[in-house]
């Protein structure tokens, strides 16, 4: 179902920038182009402590102390407004959690676990008599599509989970460790 999904949103993209070069073109300003140079890396290591996310923005952000250190687009779940409330919303989470461990394995390209559920969580899915679900991740591309990442791009596609391109994905893998806090924002 997902695959097919992202199949009919690839072919949309596809469809929007090639047949409407306008709107293409649009799209192609907005999104953050910008890679890290060579001037961007300082002399000390950096020390990523929280990663923000603003769901309404579609970004997330590495911070060391108040200062932004990377900011990248993201892909939200497919429902992306509100906080997850149950298995099967396609909401992403919001408030506050932990990436607590990393998967280099996944059915996407590398992921990192954010430690969704909370004990509030439970009890809030617990009221509606459902499960909470799990397995909320920050992540790359599933695996195989990486010709079609410029479909990806903007959409939202995900079943909760926070996603990137690939080489994003590689840098947050690289830059953030297992234990900083995550902020999840409306």
């Amino acid at each position: 179902m997902v695959i097919s999904r992202l199949l009919i949103q690839c072919f949309f993209a596809l469809f929007l920038i090639v047949n409407i070069p306008a709107y293409g073109s649009e799209l192609l300003a907005k999104a953050d182009a910008r890679m890290p140079s060579a001037t961007d890396t300082p002399s000390e290591p950096l020390v990523i402590n929280k990663v923000l996310v603003k769901k309404a923005k579609r970004r997330l952000y590495l911070m060391s102390g108040e200062e932004v250190i990377r900011s990248y687009r993201i892909s939200l779940g497919d429902n992306p407004e509100g906080h997850k409330l149950y298995e099967g919303d396609e909401r992403t989470p919001e408030g506050n959690y932990t990436l607590d461990w990393r998967n280099p394995g996944s059915d996407f390209y590398k992921s990192i676990h954010i430690s969704y559920p909370s004990a509030k969580d439970r009890k809030m899915a617990e009221n509606w008599g459902q499960n909470p679900g799990g397995s909320i991740m920050i992540h790359g591309l599933p695996n195989g599509s990486e010709d079609m990442a410029f479909a990806f791009r903007g959409l939202d596609w995900t079943n909760g989970c926070i996603a990137v391109n690939n080489q994003e994905m590689d840098e947050i893998w690289q830059l953030v460790n297992d234990g900083t806090p995550i902020q999840i924002t409306p």
